[in-house]
């Protein structure tokens, strides 16, 4: 399964051939170099590596992540992820993929990391309805008994309860393809990805 590494611009709404809007979410996808080829002899399994988002500072990466760039002779990468693919073989480590490799109709799964909410309550984080809103009563927006009697007599695992919201990975498959701008490495998907503006995602191609 091979994919670009890409960032998210901004949703918008395009039209098709008949004239019906179409939401889409436009990604910055690529150029990708290949950093690095892992291989069973060396590292146990068979890996490309992709670079994306030239590095402004490339002192802060450590000295071991920027010999590995200066090998491949590309230019530094603020991110890095691996890739197992059927053309192996056929990529050579400093070549870039680019949106070409993406046509207007193709069927992609977008990975990312969604939007962090902080520590939310059940209602807003698992969508319970909460309590009677009335005056004297005690039980508005908490969750209703969560505990036992004599047995267990315990908390069950699993059970639904305030906490952290968001800030987690997620992938949505197989999203269809609007459109593609070669010139500027656009790609626009039709509807909504995980994460938000400037936010880093995986564009892999369908198994």
């Amino acid at each position: 399964m091979l994919g670009l590494l890409g960032k998210k611009l901004g949703m918008t709404r395009l039209f098709n051939e008949k004239g019906e809007p179409i939401c889409v979410t436009v990604v910055q996808a690529g150029p990708c170099p290949v950093v690095r080829k892992k291989t069973k002899k060396t590292d146990g399994y068979d890996v490309i590596c992709l670079g994306f988002d030239e590095h402004k500072k490339e002192k802060n990466l450590g000295k071991p992540l920027i010999g590995v760039y200066k090998k491949a002779n590309v230019k530094a990468c603020r991110h890095m992820r691996e890739f197992k693919t059927d053309k192996f073989a056929e990529l050579e480590v400093g070549k870039a993929l680019t949106v070409a490799m993406f046509k207007k109709g193709d069927n992609v799964d977008v990975s990312g990391i969604t939007k962090g909410c902080g520590f939310q309550g059940v209602i807003k984080r698992h969508h319970k309805r909460g309590g009677p809103a009335a005056h004297g009563s005690k039980f508005h927006r908490t969750t209703g008994s969560i505990g036992m009697r004599t047995w267990p007599g315990r908390v069950l695992p699993g059970t639904r309860m305030a906490g952290h919201m968001g800030d987690v990975k997620r992938t949505i498959k197989n999203l269809r393809i609007f459109d593609i701008d070669t010139v500027r490495n656009l790609v626009f998907i039709e509807g909504a990805v995980p994460g938000g503006k400037n936010g880093l995602l995986v564009v892999s191609t369908r198994a």
